[in-house]
């Protein structure tokens, strides 16, 4: 068998999943209740906490552990391997199981990886940071399906809530878990503390999510799937995707300790962490309905991807000078993640080519966005410094650049 022909086969395995989850049997939608609405919300906050809790104390649990900086980088990288592995897992359980059961395994999978990772030494943290992570990874695919079957004639409020408490988590997560660390006397509990708001997210998640019609929407057949791993755009695509993901997860698994290294108090270099998460939350209401409404985006992405670029060259030259600055510019640079998920939707001609291709963009991109954070840590670790580390990611940002103005361009796949 040709590589061409099994990553053909590899990726209609993943269309096939996703599509019949998506589109195979009607009855297999939620009830768009407003009870829904709530553990949408709920579960999305679950999707960041785990990630942003442990970057925000992770020289303390580096101390405490004995633990190297390679260990530390391979933690930082764990959640986005599992991000990209669930582009072919997640669709499978939505199909096996049905969405209400799919989207509660993630979250009794999320619990059960919070309060593992707390428990013992370093190997059981990464194991445990494994498991809570392919938990967010189920619920990264699944929930955004949910929305749309289930609120058909309100996807783009419901989707406002979903990446609004998307950000929230990411925010609360980082700046509450240090203040907890000093209320709790160590960061085990401040940490696993986390598994009680995925617990009442699966409780309210068990409650509100009944299979059943959405509002009478029928099914359309589905045109027939094609391979788009000839496509050089959707290749451009789900390089751009990947490259916004290793800057946003770097910065979410190493601005903290960035920022304790130069002097900031470890508080408030939490709250910076969870400012670049929140920022997110009006950026995702403002910028996606304009920029995805002009033919071109391209002027969006690389404008503000060039605030994060900025961001990061102030801080390769004078971290401590105005931490708070690049913190708001890096956060405004992040967000070309809507714009990320937006364009995978506007450079196809129907549901099938965007279903592909979203699973090309996520389980690729996410592969190639774990390596960030691993590279980020390793260089920190080799010279001691930020310098080097920071004018990796800063290339990055530039081919970020150079890519979005690529796929923001009026074209199809």
């Amino acid at each position: 068998m040709s590589i061409q022909h099994a990553g053909d086969r590899a990726e209609e395995t993943i269309v096939t999943g996703a599509a019949e989850s998506v589109d195979r049997r009607r009855h297999a939608a939620l009830l768009g209740t407003p009870l829904l609405v709530v553990g949408v919300a709920l579960a999305a906050s679950n999707l960041r906490p785990a990630v942003t809790s442990m970057s925000s104390v992770l020289g303390e649990v580096r101390d405490d552990l004995g633990a190297s900086a390679v260990w530390a980088s391979v933690l930082t990288a764990v959640p986005t391997i599992c991000f990209g592995l669930a582009a072919v897992a997640a669709p499978l359980l939505g199909r096996r199981f049905g969405m209400a059961r799919a989207v509660g395994i993630s979250l009794a999978v999320l619990t059960l990886g919070l309060v593992m990772r707390v428990v013992d030494g370093p190997w059981v943290v990464l194991g445990g940071t494994f498991v809570a992570a392919a938990g967010i990874a189920i619920g990264n695919v699944l929930i955004p399906v949910v929305v749309k079957e289930s609120f058909p004639n309100a996807v783009g409020r419901v989707t406002g809530v979903y990446t609004a408490a998307l950000a929230a988590g990411g925010g609360i997560g980082a700046a509450f878990t240090p203040p907890m660390e000093a209320l709790f006397g160590g960061w085990r509990a401040s940490v696993g503390a986390w598994a009680a708001l995925s617990l009442a997210a699966l409780l309210v998640w068990g409650v509100g999510a009944r299979h059943g019609t959405a509002g009478g929407a029928t099914v359309d057949a589905a045109p027939e799937r094609r391979s788009l791993l000839r496509s050089p755009l959707a290749w451009a695509v789900t390089a751009f995707f990947g490259l916004q993901a290793l800057v946003a997860y770097t910065a979410m698994g190493w601005l903290s300790e960035l920022f304790v290294s130069v002097g900031i108090p470890r508080t408030d270099a939490g709250y910076m962490l969870a400012l670049v998460n929140l920022i997110g939350i009006p950026l995702s209401f403002i910028v996606p309905p304009i920029a995805l409404n002009r033919r071109s985006q391209s002027g969006w992405i690389v404008g503000m991807a060039s605030v994060g670029l900025a961001s990061v060259i102030g801080m390769a030259i004078a971290p401590a000078a105005a931490p708070w600055l690049w913190t708001v510019m890096l956060g405004f640079g992040m967000g070309v993640f809507p714009l990320g998920l937006g364009v995978i939707a506007v450079r196809t001609r129907n549901a099938v080519d965007t279903t592909s291709l979203s699973a090309m963009a996520q389980g690729f991109g996410y592969l190639l966005g774990a390596s960030g954070p691993f590279l980020f840590g390793l260089l920190h670790g080799l010279t001691g410094g930020w310098t080097l580390s920071l004018s990796l990611l800063a290339g990055v940002i530039v081919v970020e650049m150079v890519l979005g103005w690529i796929v923001g361009r009026p074209r199809y796949v």
